[in-house]
């Protein structure tokens, strides 16, 4: 079973590239170590947000299919590699996904083969990890195969960036490499950027989540003091957003989560760290704020159960919403988790409300949603806004709240608090 390109990888990444590569003609094949995510696309279902079952449907109908047999790269003149890269517990990247998923293409290695990495890690993995391995056979990279790095750019429910209009950054390990690569992500994407190396395309995917996490660690802080000041944030940021030029909105939250902001940024920072020997200060700072958010926030609940004569143990706290990001299931890294945790330690009786999500799993154990919200919004002592679903009617619920907490800025009622 020849391919175009076979995709290593089918989570948040690897999926929807392979849908585009499958839309646009490609021959694709989906590679994955795991059985169950292997035989629910090939039965049409979809394991991610971002695709309906209608979605894998048509790519099957397009010719798609998953696999677990590694003798499959053999057959591919392309593969790209989008496996996770999350944190170990020293702060370094775990790569222990990468290197597997390396190893196994080296074990399949041909001439004229083209090997790309999307999977975001720190400065210098493609040529100084990748590249040992797949040439241990002999092959050298520049000549008889192609290394490239190309780093992942899927917004996880956004409606209007998609991998096929979202500008494509690659960089070779070899100008080659790179033209070679460029050529191939061309078939598919609309706009292809040539990095001037490998490492630029690796630094440039950390220095955009860097930029989002510094300045959303700059409007958490601020929220802490105009808090304090009396002074509304969310009217200062849409005023300061009148400028038509300079100024970029960003706005404060509980925490911030997902697979990008919270961890890509670290990568930078222990390269850094490692390398050079000194501390990155900005990205640590930033990590500081916004790790602190959830407990901010369970403060500011105490604060305010405290202005209606209220504990916080024994009260009962209702979440709405607890994913990362707004509209979709997703919850790694969520704020809400950790936010959770300390009003629990701090003993309230703690419930929660998420359209996507029916079982909410946190260290302590699973959590149901509760099966009536309006019931469970009226019978709370406080409810916390975490995240902002499109299915929420905001107004509505915190109008029949005893008392509610706005992390979002999105309540217009003087009655309502906001972070």
């Amino acid at each position: 079973m020849s391919a175009d390109v076979v995709i290593v990888g089918m989570g948040y990444v690897g999926l929807p590239l392979a849908q585009e590569a499958a839309r646009q003609g490609l021959s694709v094949i989906g590679f994955d170590i795991k059985q169950d995510v292997v035989d629910g696309l090939n039965a049409g279902r979809s394991h991610i947000d971002d695709l309906a079952e209608s979605d894998i449907q048509r790519m099957l109908e397009a010719g798609f299919r998953a696999s677990t047999d590694e003798s499959v790269l053999a057959e591919a003149p392309a593969v790209v590699v989008c496996v996770p890269t999350p944190l170990a517990r020293d702060g370094a990247p775990d790569l222990g996904a990468v290197t597997g998923a390396v190893s196994t293409i080296a074990r399949n290695l041909r001439p004229g083969m083209l090997v790309v990495l999307e999977s975001t890690t720190w400065p210098g993995t493609t040529e100084e990890i990748v590249r040992p391995v797949l040439e241990e056979g002999g092959l050298t990279v520049g000549s008889d195969i192609s290394l490239a790095f190309s780093p992942e750019r899927i917004d996880p429910g956004n409606r209007t960036y998609g991998v096929r209009n979202t500008p494509k950054v690659v960089g070779g390990v070899t100008p080659a490499c790179t033209e070679r690569a460029t050529a191939f992500y061309q078939r598919f994407i609309d706009t292809v950027v040539p990095a001037k190396g490998s490492r630029e395309a690796e630094t440039a995917k950390l220095l955009e989540n860097t930029y989002r996490h510094i300045n959303i660690a700059l409007v958490n802080e601020m929220a802490r003091f105009c808090h304090e000041l009396g002074i509304d944030l969310w009217n200062v940021i849409d005023l300061a957003a009148t400028k038509p030029f300079g100024f970029q909105a960003f706005y404060p939250g509980p925490g911030v989560g997902g697979h990008c902001i919270p961890i890509d940024p670290n990568y930078l920072s222990y390269t850094v760290r490692t390398r050079l020997g000194y501390p990155f200060r900005f990205v640590e700072l930033a990590q500081e704020v916004n790790s602190s958010m959830p407990a901010y926030v369970a403060r500011r609940a105490q604060d305010i159960l405290n202005e209606d004569a209220k504990a916080l143990r024994g009260s009962r706290v209702l979440l709405l919403g607890v994913t990362y990001k707004r509209n979709i299931a997703d919850q790694r890294e969520s704020p809400a988790v950790p936010l959770a945790e300390y009003l629990q330690e701090w003993g309230a009786e703690v419930s929660f409300h998420d359209p996507a999500v029916a079982t909410w799993n946190l260290p302590d154990g699973p959590l149901e949603r509760v099966p009536d919200l309006a019931e469970a919004v009226a019978g709370a002592d406080l409810v916390i806004l975490v995240q902002n679903h499109d299915a929420y009617d905001v107004e509505a619920l915190a109008e029949s709240a005893r008392s509610f907490f706005d992390t979002r800025g999105v309540t217009t009622s003087s009655q309502t608090h906001r972070l």
